[in-house]
């Protein structure tokens, strides 16, 4: 176990997990959002409120296990994975940068979820 790593991996499991936990709240508070991201994003349209809830909750889970370092070769990987298509998935944004500029803050996060992804055995602080 790296010592010098364990922090820095922790602080990047739980700034990530911090962005995952407002997205799902999102789905709780206003899926009607969602269902626009969705729509827009996605291409996925005509869900109902019970679609964004029952995600929301499989969300919650994921996030949960992530923050407590459980199944790592899988909650790392899927978060990498939700996050990469959530990253790609407006790449026309990309496109005109000067007016969209939060949407590259995306990026950096990226490379966060691929790293802890890449050290996940390394990230030891605060696992259960």
């Amino acid at each position: 176990m790296n010592n010098k790593l364990s922090l820095p991996l922790f602080f990047l499991r739980i700034s990530i997990a911090l962005v995952l936990l407002v997205w799902t709240l999102d789905k709780f508070l206003k899926p009607e959002h969602s269902a626009v991201v969705f729509e827009k994003f996605y291409f996925l349209g005509g869900f109902g409120e019970t679609v964004f809830l029952i995600l929301g909750v499989a969300e919650l889970v994921l996030i949960g296990l992530f923050v407590i370092g459980r199944f790592k070769n899988i909650t790392y990987l899927i978060v990498l994975i939700i996050h990469g298509v959530s990253t790609l998935a407006p790449f026309a944004k990309y496109l005109d940068p000067l007016s969209n500029l939060l949407f590259f803050t995306a990026w950096p996060m990226l490379a966060a979820c691929y790293a802890l992804y890449v050290l996940r055995d390394e990230d030891t602080k605060f696992n259960f």
